[in-house]
């Protein structure tokens, strides 16, 4: 596999978690330095350990993945982005802290959004693909395509206020049930 084929492959897989991490920038502004640095780390980390884990464990797994992934993702970032929706309603006059985006909301959005990256690591087995530059290059791109969506949520997170968890959680809403078609 070519690094072009491996680029646009981390290209497409970073694509939900750089969406949820403008979610994250509009939703939480401002975020302090250890989130903003957590976010792409997070979610570069996840999209590069599950195709390794896809990898490892090849097709021993890759037939239950495929058959519940879109509905764990859907579970996940739905519940997520309901709970955003519902509490952008009720807090009419405030804007949502970074303090509330917790550790264990990240590590569940950087869970969701790479589900699809552990089919990729089955693909690679059977491919043959080179496994170490192939993980690599998904959590490098991943956590740049990220770091810059952040950027750009948080561009427009000031500005939209608590209308910002609204829009935000609708967005992670539409990824879950995107995920189960």
């Amino acid at each position: 596999m070519t690094f072009i084929e491996l680029f646009l492959i981390a290209l497409g897989l970073s694509m939900d978690a750089a969406a949820v991490s403008l979610t994250n920038g509009v939703v939480y502004c401002p975020l302090s330095l250890d989130k903003k640095l957590a976010i792409p780390l997070c979610f570069g980390l996840f999209q590069g350990l599950m195709p390794l884990l896809g990898y490892l464990t090849g097709s021993l797994f890759a037939q239950w993945m495929d058959r519940y992934a879109g509905i764990i993702c859907f579970l996940i970032l739905g519940t997520i982005g309901g709970k955003m929706i519902y509490e952008g309603f009720l807090k009419q006059d405030t804007k949502p802290k970074s303090e509330n985006l917790t550790y264990k909301v990240l590590l569940l959005q950087a869970i969701a959004t790479s589900i699809d990256a552990f089919a990729v690591g089955v693909g690679f087995c059977a491919a043959k693909v080179l496994l170490l530059p192939a993980v690599s290059i998904i959590a490098v791109i991943t956590g740049v395509c990220c770091m810059l969506a952040l950027l750009l949520g948080r561009s427009f997170g000031c500005i939209l206020g608590n209308k910002g968890e609204i829009f935000g959680g609708s967005i992670l809403l539409l990824i879950g049930i995107k995920s189960l078609f």
